[in-house]
């Protein structure tokens, strides 16, 4: 299957997929400017500070017009949105009897997102050209193939596991062969990095059994179980532990494949076992440094756990399951780039020289 064939293939699944997801209707989100905000103190009951904000709309239908909206203070930093003149904000809309009603959601703050993603995407190419491009188009591949098909699957009662493994398969095969092109290097890389996954899948539903963990390790979780209550929390949490993994498997499998194409294209007397050997040494160095990031990946994400950890007795936050899933997680994932080492060395170094050397018995010498 050629490059065009897989992006064809690719695109087809995201676009159908969505049928597939349960089809409740929403009511589009607008935007709105705050235009002023007065403070008002109720005392029925308890104190409360409100604000009443007069919101100009300026999208959707109602573009244009202003509308009067409160917004309650509870004192509760996770809660409360503090507006200001200027801000702009969300606007949840319901519609109730034919008539639609809007409640401010939460701040607008998407706009920052797009200038991070535009320097990113600019100094992406700029620096990696081609090779950047390429890499940037298998990340947008990358992120529609996990909502247009990987969601769709889950909430279709498809196994959370095998949509994972399936969209990592696809993932995993098109960034390879983007990025490298159609050859030994990145189907040994491919090959390398799925072996890996696979590994990391099975480890995560033995870990997951081992340690009697729920699936239920944060409030999305419960938010999900409150409208899907029938999806399968231990698989979706095996399925966030591998796709977690890929990035860092894929760029190690890559590292790999590509250091032992340059030595046997440098060296074309090398044997099997002498690259073998060459891509365990350049691997155990990836290993120091790649295993350490995917582990600050994790704490970092973690750190208010940490911070916590000082509030509670030690044996018992060591058992919470929130905690033993953050952990198991960032263990898997470096097991799996420890691993990814020895499988795409051994995968890389026999298949390279092997379609070397059958590349060069095809080539008939010119007879004078």
């Amino acid at each position: 299957m050629n490059i065009k064939n897989i992006i064809i293939f690719v695109f087809s699944l995201f676009i159908t997929l969505p049928i597939l997801a349960d089809e409740t209707k929403i009511l589009p989100s607008e935007t709105g400017i705050v235009q002023s905000v007065q403070y008002v103190d109720t005392n029925d009951g308890y104190s409360v500070t409100k604000q009443n904000v007069e919101v100009k709309i300026l999208s959707g239908e109602f573009k244009g017009e202003t509308i009067q909206l409160d917004n309650a203070l509870t004192g509760n930093p996770n809660y409360d949105i503090k507006l200001k003149k200027g801000t702009k904000v969300l606007l949840h809309a319901e519609e109730n009897n034919g008539e639609i009603t809007y409640s401010i959601e939460d701040i607008k703050r998407s706009g920052a997102l797009v200038w991070l993603s535009l320097i990113f995407c600019a100094l992406l190419i700029y620096v990696g050209k081609k090779k950047g491009l390429s890499s940037l188009i298998s990340i947008v591949l990358t992120i529609l193939l996990i909502t247009h098909c990987l969601a769709p699957l889950v909430t279709f009662g498809i196994n959370p596991i095998i949509a994972s493994l399936i969209i990592c398969v696809i993932s995993t095969a098109v960034t390879m062969y983007l990025v490298g092109g159609l050859n030994a290097k990145s189907t040994s890389a491919t090959a390398g990095a799925l072996l890996s996954l696979v590994f990391a899948g099975i480890l995560s539903v033995l870990t997951m059994l081992a340690a009697h963990l729920t699936g239920f390790s944060g409030e999305n979780m419960m938010f999900l179980y409150s409208s899907h209550p029938e999806l399968d929390f231990v698989g979706l949490t095996v399925s966030m532990m591998v796709l977690a993994t890929l990035g860092a498997v894929m760029d190690v499998a890559m590292s790999i494949s590509s250091t032992i194409n340059e030595i046997y294209i440098t060296d074309n007397t090398k044997t099997i076992k002498e690259l073998f050997i060459s891509g365990m040494n350049v691997g155990r160095d990836i290993i120091g440094t790649m295993a350490n990031t995917l582990i600050l990946v994790y704490l970092g994400g973690s750190l208010p756990l940490v911070l916590l950890a000082k509030n509670i007795d030690m044996i018992k936050f060591i058992n919470l399951n929130q905690v033993v899933t953050e952990i198991a997680s960032a263990l898997i994932g470096s097991i799996a780039i420890v691993i990814c080492v020895p499988f795409t060395a051994l995968v890389a170094s026999a298949l390279i020289h092997k379609c070397a050397k059958k590349a060069e018995k095809e080539i008939v010498p010119f007879e004078q």
